[in-house]
């Protein structure tokens, strides 16, 4: 029988499912709790709090959650005192709906007030039952929340919340809300905090990035830094990488997830011309048919989206391209499909994240004609991924022999323990497993090595490696020695988010 929980720290645990959106809310959530006095449980240990932080996009979500629920209801019957909250995007959908199926549940809240987690909690402790509070609006921008950051040489920053298209497999718009955009000045003045702390990576963050500054409102009428920030009719985005870009000591920019519809020329300028801003582009396709984008209510067809390629690809060379594929939308038939295989051809990505539609309640997609079988979507799927692999393994291959600077990682190559190797991140993003230098590294410091194998996923480097040390690095190394780092109040700290699936119109696990 597990013990009851002792006076003293009480400790919590987060399990975040989704996009970078969650992770990053996630660090956010952290902040909180610590800074109403949790300290996080320690590896297997038996946490006092447990948040569920959920994904709302893919079908089995609910299966999920409530089978997580379902195998902490003992656990919690014999720990007097230990509380469970869900939110996210799955507790903003269902609110109540979540305490009638899990009657232990002490707290559920949404996405647009993730700053009420400890005063709920202490509120189901006193009251003794559950506390559901789901807000329609946003009550503040998460960006001026206390924040945990997991790793302390690369930081989410988020540049807005919500999304103001309707795609008809996305049920994300009712659950974030409409696009909200940060100030410019607000945006850059966390950057250069991070950067201060030791930041060298940054990744821009919003449901639909490139369309930053729509929320402004006509020009004339907004703020005077947006005004400068759009000097010489450039878009606000594209002058927000530029503005990263005189940042001193921020070593790379990159950003996650633009549409395609707002992909403007001059943001491919503002990549080419700015050099801290990456190589690599995630652009999600979704499908290469025009009638299934169409029916998708994509604003943009086959053409314009090569056409996006094609300029990338003529200003940045080198530049590693992803995407997100939906394959089995209602209605696909095989020449819808063969139009897809035509597109990944065409544009020769580094990698996609493919998904078999799935139905999501709420969402027109869920009630439209034509949904295709099962066996149908598998068979496709599988002769999707065999293209992708075959595509990313040349494109990997075209790499050999070429010396790359990786920002060194943690806890990116899982068999790093038995091959001796390192892990890093190539300004591309592709990841680099390479052999341990002679000399002392650390994560946040950058290597130049060459790369000698090339697989699908990853690359690998067993040639000698130079090592040039770096003020993440130090940031790494001080924050091992203050015992995992701390909060910041108002504003994030430093941090790395993990590799997870982009957010915006993405349909990602």
């Amino acid at each position: 029988m597990s013990a009851p929980i002792e006076n003293g720290p009480r400790t919590y645990e987060i399990r975040t499912y989704g996009c970078q959106m969650n992770v990053h809310d996630s660090e956010r959530l952290s902040g909180l709790l610590e800074d109403a006095g949790y300290v996080r449980a320690g590896d297997g240990a038996d946490p006092d709090v447990v948040v569920f932080n959920t994904c709302a996009v893919r079908e089995n979500a609910d299966n999920r959650l409530y089978g997580n629920l379902g195998r902490l209801r003992p656990v919690k019957a014999e720990r007097p005192g230990m509380r469970i909250a869900v939110g996210g995007c799955l507790a903003q959908k269902d609110r109540d709906a979540i305490v009638r199926r899990a009657p232990w549940v002490d707290v559920v809240f949404g996405t647009h007030n993730l700053g009420a987690l400890p005063a709920l909690l202490e509120r189901s402790r006193v009251r003794d039952e559950a506390q559901v509070e789901i807000e329609e609006s946003l009550v503040t921008f998460p960006s001026t929340l206390p924040t945990r950051r997991e790793s302390p040489y690369a930081a989410w920053v988020s540049v807005s919340v919500g999304c103001n298209n309707t795609c008809t497999f996305c049920i994300v718009p009712s659950l974030r809300g409409k696009e909200r955009d940060r100030r410019p000045g607000e945006i850059l003045a966390e950057v250069e905090a991070l950067v201060a702390e030791g930041v060298c990576e940054i990744t821009l963050l919003g449901q639909n990035v490139n369309a930053y500054g729509s929320g402004f409102g006509a020009l004339g009428d907004a703020p005077e830094d947006v005004r400068a920030m759009t000097g010489g009719g450039q878009s606000a985005f594209a002058g927000l990488l530029r503005a990263c870009g005189r940042i001193e000591g921020l070593e790379r920019v990159r950003f996650t997830s633009p549409h395609p519809k707002d992909f403007t020329d001059d943001v491919i300028a503002a990549m080419a011309e700015t050099p801290n801003v990456t190589p690599s582009l995630h652009m999600p396709l979704q499908s290469g048919s025009d009638a299934v984008l169409r029916a998708m209510r994509r604003s943009y067809r086959q053409e314009r989206y090569l056409g996006i390629i094609g300029k990338v690809r003529a200003a940045i060379p080198d530049a590693a391209i992803t995407t997100d594929i939906i394959v089995g939308f209602p209605g696909e038939t095989d020449a819808d499909f063969e139009e897809t295989l035509h597109v990944v051809r065409e544009a020769r990505f580094a990698s996609a994240f493919t998904f078999q539609y799935s139905k999501r309640p709420g969402t027109p997609a869920a009630t439209m004609d034509g949904q295709v079988p099962k066996a149908v979507v598998q068979e496709r799927y599988e002769r999707l991924v065999a293209l992708q692999e075959e595509i990313s393994w040349a494109e990997n291959r075209k790499l050999l022999g070429r010396t790359l600077e990786l920002l060194v990682a943690e806890g990116e190559g899982r068999k790093d323990g038995e091959t001796q190797r390192l892990s890093g991140r190539a300004a591309d993003n592709r990841l680099v497993h390479f052999r341990a230098p002679d000399e002392p590294v650390r994560p946040g410091d950058m290597v130049t090595t060459e790369i000698t194998y090339a697989a699908p996923h990853h690359l690998v480097a067993d040639a000698p490696a130079t090592v040039r040390r770096t003020r993440a690095g130090d940031a790494w190394e001080a924050r091992q020695g203050a015992g995992g780092g701390g909060v910041a109040l108002g504003m994030p700290t430093i941090g790395r988010p993990a590799p997870v699936a982009a957010a915006g119109c993405s349909v990602r696990p």
